[in-house]
């Protein structure tokens, strides 16, 4: 009961729908430098962990330490998002849940989907239950990465894996004429879900930028934790 009580407090359920997670090919969360990209991220991927799926967590910019803290601060806020919980069973759900998170922690020079591909063949080899869905933190989007990203294409169709991404803009580049920014703007036939994090006063507005129906849908974050404050229109 309690993960469902979690899932459904999550963000990302009021936003885009937990279903709709793991049913996109690329997903984005684009935003400038320390907005809450990779927090962001992190309630993405558990909202699957909740849901007994397994996920990996691909940094080129943290090390694991920094990725377990991540996970475990954005765990703690969608607890204490929902009042008071027996902080044993928290304990118990997070040491059950975490089992299915794998980090990886590369840099750009290390950085290789070749890698990637022997990681999730090994599970098929095991006869494991594959990830559901790998997060990418740390690509600079500002280069050319047509031939990864091709490549990641191929991965999220063998293994069928949602794959999402950290997408960083910047504060002087002006959008393009359909309001993207330009670091969408050239790859989204790619990407069939992204979402843009602006800062907005003391909170954060989250602008649904790619997602069927729900695209130009805009929600406000509280930025300590992420957690949905409002929707707005």
């Amino acid at each position: 009961m309690l993960r469902k009580d979690l899932n459904l407090r999550s963000p990302i359920e009021k936003i885009m729908g937990i279903d709709n997670i793991a049913q996109s090919r690329f997903g984005a969360v684009l935003s400038r430098a320390g907005v809450g990209k990779t927090r962001f991220l992190v309630q993405i991927a558990l909202t699957q962990l909740l849901d007994d799926k397994k996920i990996i967590h691909v940094s080129l910019d943290d090390s694991m330490g920094k990725i377990n803290l991540r996970y475990n601060e954005g765990f703690t806020n969608l607890v204490d998002s929902i009042g008071y919980v027996d902080p044993q069973k928290a304990v118990r759900l997070w040491d059950d849940i975490s089992l299915n998170k794998v980090g990886i922690s590369y840099n750009d020079l290390t950085f290789d989907t070749d890698k990637l591909r022997d990681y999730l063949k090994s599970f098929k080899k095991a006869e494991l239950p594959m990830p559901a869905l790998m997060v990418i933190d740390g690509l600079n989007f500002d280069d050319d990465l047509t031939d990864i990203l091709e490549k990641l294409q191929a991965l999220n169709q063998e293994f069928a894996i949602s794959i999402w991404f950290a997408m960083q803009t910047h504060r002087d580049e002006a959008p393009s004429e359909d309001g993207c920014p330009v670091q969408l703007e050239t790859r989204k036939d790619m990407f069939d879900k992204a979402l843009f994090l602006k800062p907005m006063d003391s909170r954060i507005q989250a602008v649904v930028l790619k997602d069927g129906s729900k695209t130009d849908q805009a929600f406000v974050l509280d930025p300590a934790t992420m957690m949905l404050v409002e929707e707005t229109v």
